[in-house]
């Protein structure tokens, strides 16, 4: 099942490229940093 040319077009627009651009790099990130839990988090126990 195809979307249509305009569909497309609506959905590959500057504003919705960005934000997805920006989610992914919010993801990426994510998933580098979780492995390395920084110190302050464990001086409690």
């Amino acid at each position: 099942m195809r979307l249509p040319l305009k569909v497309l077009r609506a959905l590959c627009n500057r504003e919705n490229l960005l934000a997805l651009l920006l989610a992914l790099l919010i993801f990426i990130l994510l998933i580098v940093t979780a492995d390395s839990a920084p110190l302050w988090i464990y001086q409690g126990f």
